[in-house]
């Protein structure tokens, strides 16, 4: 199977990694300089770390997690830090690569880590390219158990009761007890000839597992037997080749009591009733970022880091925000008035979520940010590609 690594797909970072493409594959589009602002607000970096090497130039959706006082963070090649939330002072440190290189590992060069993280039951939930998935304890590090699923871990394992599940590269949902890491069940989907690198998490809701699949659509597959409820196209491909007929719903859908949201590359934005899948309206976007939102609006950031605010009442777009096209620019998280988004160069930027302006910014570190920012209380946590954790705030 062909796959293309979306950060390429739309920016050309790396063109060593698109080695099955020619350079008239890709169609290059300039880079937005960084703008010029009137800042209103100035946010600072209170605390920072380095764990590891980073994530370099991989696709990668490694993510921190704050749970029960720490903070986990997870670089690529195995390292795994738990932090205390508080002070930033190491609470234990891990090596994935070293405890697996015997065993799960021994054919891999190294962890590969992609996928994560995961804090829930007390426990810790990391996965990566070479399939493995761990499970740690949430306050010692321990190795708890250990899996290799049936394809890439790409998107962050989703805890539901007793249950992990996580959503393969292969078209697969596979769902393992979170206790022992025994496997429950497998739920496939169809995987087309060529599609984006990448998957989209499972959303959790009222006894069903929520998944975005390479095809367009969102399929609901119950979590006591592992058989789809309904799946519903979000975009019905078109186009005279494998290319324009792309696809993919590679994020996680956002539930907002009876609707769910959910957008696809090459496709539409959506709402959707929860309990039949029906679409109750539909608009023109592509995008494989996750959504976000704030009272009556949605948060897209699109393929060519475009923002928008969108009525989820309606599909009707409220702002756009372009000054930062094509700065590859992570998927939004809202933070108080505002919607942050991080782009290649390092920089956080804080968008006021009413109008759409640019009203501030920090640099975090050169080589980039990739990840959706974290946000949680009065904090927003960010990974740089080189394994820099920093913490900001808004004085």
């Amino acid at each position: 199977m062909k796959s293309w690594c979306k950060t390429l797909l739309v920016c050309g970072l790396s063109l060593g990694l698109l080695s099955a493409c020619s350079s008239s594959d890709v169609e290059e589009e300039p880079v937005s300089p960084l703008p010029d602002i009137e800042a209103s607000i100035f946010p600072t970096i209170s605390w920072s770390a380095s764990v590891g090497q980073g994530v370099g130039a991989y696709y990668s959706r490694l993510r921190p997690a704050v749970r029960y006082g720490k903070l986990y963070v997870a670089d690529r090649y195995g390292d795994v830090t738990a932090f205390d939330e508080v002070t930033g002072d190491i609470v234990w440190e891990r090596d994935f690569s070293a405890i697996f290189k015997d065993n799960i590992l021994a054919k891999n060069k190294g962890a590969k880590l992609a996928a994560g993280v995961t804090a829930a039951r007390n426990t810790i939930f990391i996965g990566g390219e070479s399939g493995l998935l761990g499970a740690l304890d949430a306050e010692t590090g321990d190795t708890r158990w250990s899996v290799m699923a049936g394809g890439e871990l790409l998107s962050a394992p989703t805890v539901a009761e007793d249950m992990v599940v996580v959503n393969t590269s292969s078209g697969t949902l596979e769902a393992y007890n979170v206790d022992d890491g025994k496997k429950q069940w497998s739920y496939e989907s169809k995987l087309p000839s060529l599609t984006l690198r990448g998957t989209g998490s499972a959303n959790y809701e009222a006894g069903g597992f929520f998944v975005g699949t390479a095809d367009g659509k969102i399929a609901v597959v119950i979590k006591n037997n592992g058989q789809a409820a309904w799946e519903q196209a979000i975009y019905t491909p078109k186009g005279g080749n494998e290319f324009t007929r792309m696809a993919d719903a590679d994020m996680m859908p956002l539930i907002i009591g009876d609707n769910l949201y959910a957008v696809n590359f090459n496709g539409n934005l959506v709402s959707m009733e929860v309990r039949t899948g029906r679409i109750v309206w539909a608009r023109k976007y592509s995008s494989f970022h996750e959504l976000t939102n704030s009272g009556v609006n949605l948060f897209l950031v699109d393929d060519h880091s475009r923002i928008y605010a969108v009525d989820k009442r309606n599909g009707l777009e409220n702002w756009s925000n372009t000054e930062l096209n094509n700065r590859d620019l992570t998927s939004p998280m809202v933070f108080k008035d505002y919607v942050v988004v991080g782009d290649f160069e390092g920089y956080l930027h804080f968008i006021n979520k009413s109008d759409g302006k640019i009203v501030g910014r920090v640099e975090i570190d050169s080589s980039g940010l990739f990840s959706q920012p974290l946000v949680v209380g009065d904090n927003i946590y960010v990974q740089t590609r080189n394994g820099k954790i920093a913490r900001i705030t808004l004085p």
